[in-house]
């Protein structure tokens, strides 16, 4: 097995907080003009229950097809870090990268457990990753 210098707790949640805000604008940008006559608490959770399968859709493709293009969210890149195979060093083929958003998406769901697992591993990896068999590396050349 290769020794890899992993992307710390800190890291990984600034990059996740910059990749959510990435996907948010990219919804309310998508929706700007239905959110912009929203009046009432009413109207915001209609609006909800109609559109929540479409956040969930954006992120699903973001961090499906970064991860697979070279392993680096918007988010990763800024702050330095990459997803790669655990055994290969190599990036994630795209249906991995589809399964790792997949469980990455279900884990916020309910309620950020697949998160938890960083937390504790010594890799800091996430569920998401360890179904993939994938690591999140520092010290990241862009």
């Amino acid at each position: 097995m290769r020794s890899y210098n992993y992307a710390t707790l800190g890291k990984r949640t600034v990059s996740f907080v910059i990749d959510d805000f990435t996907v948010s604008i990219l919804f309310v940008i998508i929706f700007y003009e239905q959110l912009s006559v929203i009046t009432t608490p009413e109207l915001m959770k209609s609006f909800l229950l109609n559109y929540s399968w479409v956040l969930l859709l954006l992120k699903l493709i973001y961090h499906t097809f970064f991860i697979g293009y070279n392993g680096m969210t918007i988010g990763k890149y800024i702050v330095k870090i990459r997803a790669i195979d655990e055994v290969t060093g190599g990036k994630l083929p795209w249906n991995r990268a589809f399964i790792r958003a997949l469980v990455r998406i279900i884990g916020e769901s309910l309620l950020y457990f697949t998160f938890i697992y960083a937390i504790f591993d010594k890799k800091v990896q996430t569920l998401h990753d360890k179904v993939v068999n994938c690591v999140v590396v520092s010290n990241v050349k862009n």
